[in-house]
């Protein structure tokens, strides 16, 4: 099991930091503004941990930050720390499902599609190039000045992009410091946004009630993780006593204790 790392050495490309900064409505206005370069007015505040899904049947997702804008357009920005090499394909999912829920039903003028950006920032370079950014639009293979102009935007953000003459200092700034939480980053912003965001982010590591709540999420995912072994452990040895194995044997070729064997083994039999 990972060691807990404590709240205050956490950094916003770490999830839980990463949602309890965007609940405050100005985080996440400072992070568009400077990721868009525009000003963006939020129309309602934002939502952490928005679960959404096309059916009981369907996947579920879990977006991180989902917010509207007072031309009601949609943001949805991920913090990635792991390249999981399905992200693409993962946004494209997002986009489909967030898509899904935008028109009620009977509503047969598709214009009426909100526009729609989704934001992955990540400490890796996804693609290669050595880019800050790399933002995606459908365009036309055979005229590729043609733009399908479809409202849906993707956008990806390496932390550790080289090519500084493509972006604005600001954003390059944003990046570091959500790479590194710290006061030396901040220290040397000289974006006064960036530094007015960190003094909100050190009184969230300094709040006792977001301590609370980060020891609270660490036993949650402890006891989570627990539940999902025991319960690989339960399917193991259910195919081992099938084949008539003593519980010596089961204890032997998993490597764990026989009084958990058979522990394991009296809940599977209760179970019938």
């Amino acid at each position: 099991m990972n060691q807990r790392k404590p709240l205050k050495e956490l950094n916003l490309l770490d999830k839980f930091l990463f949602d309890e900064a965007m609940d405050d409505p100005e985080n996440v206005k400072t992070m568009l503004d400077i990721i868009l370069s525009q000003n963006t007015n939020l129309k309602h505040p934002p939502q952490t941990e928005k679960e959404q899904r096309t059916s009981t049947d369907n996947r579920q997702i879990r977006l991180d930050v989902y917010a509207i804008d007072e031309d009601d357009v949609i943001y949805e920005a991920e913090a990635q720390k792991e390249n999981t090499h399905n992200l693409p394909k993962r946004s494209r999912l997002y986009q489909g499902i967030i898509d899904s829920k935008l028109l009620p039903p009977g509503v047969i003028d598709f214009n009426l599609l909100n526009e729609v950006l989704i934001v992955l920032i990540m400490p890796f370079d996804l693609f290669g190039y050595g880019l800050y950014r790399y933002t995606f639009h459908m365009r036309c293979e055979e005229v590729p000045e043609l733009k399908l102009d479809d409202g849906a935007t993707r956008i990806f953000l390496n932390t550790r992009g080289k090519h500084p003459e493509l972006v604005s200092l600001e954003l390059i700034e944003l990046l570091k410091y959500m790479e590194h939480s710290t006061d030396e980053v901040s220290e040397v912003c000289k974006s006064e946004r960036i530094q007015e965001m960190h003094r909100r982010i050190c009184q969230l590591k300094a709040s006792e009630r977001t301590e609370v709540k980060y020891m609270q999420t660490w036993e949650e995912r402890i006891l989570l993780k627990q539940e999902g072994e025991k319960e690989m452990l339960e399917k193991l040895i259910k195919k081992k006593l099938e084949k008539n194995l003593s519980v010596e044997q089961i204890a032997e070729m998993l490597e764990i204790d026989i009084l958990k064997v058979e522990n394991i083994i009296k809940e599977i039999h209760n179970e019938k």
